[in-house]
């Protein structure tokens, strides 16, 4: 049986158990090293890896305790299994508190052996399967993921590498879909906690009577249920990061907990009195307006001063311009590769589509948009047809935030206004114009006017009254 394991080193100075150790390992399929003294034994581990030491207590020279103490010192994530033939109580205690995984005495079964080497190997499987897990979900929120070259997201990114190294508490406030969730990874897996652990949780998704119980724990009989005493996610998050999604969603009460948590880091599990004291970096997002959540009372202000030492607020789609085309690119090189679907491109039409839309779900809808294009498409290209028509979408789309407040002139803010009607008009006749102009009781000259003055025009080329053609955008 092959193993995809490093060697374990066999320590004893007695050549007849190492051989017969040695023996009994090499059946079953591992790959054995052996030393006779504890000071050789060390200078091994100096030079190799090995995911496991078995030891001799007894060795001339340095002892196996010695050599215990030592290694779990100098290599913590390497067990050692201890062995004797003087085996007492007392002695096996001391192992096992100076941090041997286990202790045999001899004469002992090789069975015995075997199982106590195959939970080390288990073991080291687990620790490298964790380690490649860290490693991709590194990857997963590195700033590559975060696509965008317009000048709001080149800024996003230089923000999130400046503040990445610091302990800053973290707001990020922005709507549903604009990668909110990527911004918070990439600031954990940049900082100087990225080999901790990185604990999300979404506010939104939990019972607001079990939330408390899911961010700082209970003890036994703290409530109905409650039948064992349970660790909260904080401590989880000990010396990393933990990420509360929604955080406009949580109630004032446990507001008030958190406040309290911020302050020092010290919490009290559900039904408990002792103070817990962790480490921890918080960031935070909600999609609500959080000025006006404060001014109807369902936030706390002073929560929103402590949480909000550094902000975030990543753009919405449709303020990003030529990103829009990028991120589609983006989904139609992923879908394209797990669908197996022969799919190169993007037709201009429907890059003008793409482009007029509002994207009222922001970049989670285009992904979506994306997603359903690639598995309708039969050409090469992806075309109109196989895009959604976003008459529901068009229903959602959200006013310029810009226009309704702020020193906009008046001019501009009808300006913005008439554009966001002609163009959802538009959507909804498929882009058609005689139907358009019809609806909103005007002629398609005047239309056309309008269009023209508001830089909305129809795709150059294509027919005017063709339903798959779409507009170009200011910016577009």
């Amino acid at each position: 049986m092959k193993m995809n394991l490093p060697p374990l080193l066999l320590v004893d100075d007695e050549r007849n158990m190492r051989l017969t150790l040695e023996t009994i390992m090499a059946g079953r399929g591992y790959e054995v090293r052996s030393a006779e003294s504890a000071e050789e034994a060390l200078k091994l581990l100096g030079q190799n890896e090995f995911f496991m030491v078995i030891t001799d207590a007894r060795l001339g020279g340095i002892s196996g305790y010695e050599l215990l103490k030592t290694v779990r010192t100098r290599w913590p994530n390497v067990p050692v299994l201890m062995i004797t033939a003087y085996a007492t109580p007392k002695l096996a205690v001391d192992a096992i508190k100076s941090g041997a995984i286990d202790y045999l005495a001899k004469p002992f079964e090789p069975d015995e052996l075997v199982h106590a080497v195959g939970r080390c190997a288990e073991r080291h499987r687990l620790l490298q399967e964790n380690a490649a897990l860290r490693a991709r979900a590194g990857e997963l929120y590195g700033l590559d993921e975060i696509i965008g070259e317009s000048a709001k997201m080149k800024s996003l990114r230089q923000l999130i590498q400046t503040v990445a190294p610091t302990n800053a508490t973290v707001l990020i406030l922005g709507e549903s879909g604009t990668g909110k969730e990527l911004i918070a990874g990439a600031l954990h897996c940049l900082s100087q906690r990225r080999n901790q652990n990185y604990i999300r949780i979404n506010c939104a998704a939990i019972p607001e009577t079990l939330l408390e119980s899911e961010l700082f724990g209970h003890e036994r009989g703290a409530f109905t249920g409650a039948m064992r005493q349970k660790a909260g996610r904080v401590e989880e998050a000990d010396e990393g990061t933990i990420f509360l999604d929604e955080i406009g969603d949580m109630s004032r009460p446990l507001q008030a907990k958190l406040l309290r948590f911020l302050e020092d880091g010290t919490f009290t599990r559900v039904g408990g009195n002792q103070e817990l004291k962790v480490d921890v970096r918080l960031i935070a997002a909600t999609n609500r307006d959080i000025i006006q959540a404060i001014s109807q009372n369902h936030f706390r202000e002073d929560l929103f001063h402590r949480l909000n030492v550094v902000q975030f607020q990543p753009p919405p789609l449709r303020e990003r311009g030529a990103d829009i085309l990028l991120l589609a690119e983006h989904f139609l090189k992923h879908f394209r590769v797990s669908m197996n679907k022969p799919v190169k491109g993007i037709s201009p039409v429907a890059q003008q589509k793409l482009q007029a839309h509002h994207w009222p779900g922001n970049v989670r809808e285009l992904r979506n948009a994306m997603e359903r294009a690639v598995i309708l498409e039969l050409s090469p290209e992806i075309q109109t047809d196989s895009l959604p028509d976003f008459h529901l979408e068009t229903r959602l789309r959200k006013p310029d935030a810009n226009a309704l407040g702020g020193q906009t002139p008046l001019e501009e803010r009808l300006a913005n206004y008439e554009r966001d009607l002609i163009v959802n008009i538009l959507e909804q006749n498929h882009y058609n114009l005689t139907k358009s102009a019809e609806q909103l009781k005007i002629s398609r000259h005047a239309l056309r006017y309008r269009m023209q003055r508001l830089n909305v025009v129809a795709a150059d080329n294509l027919d005017e009254d063709n339903a798959n053609a779409p507009l170009k955008q200011p910016g577009a």
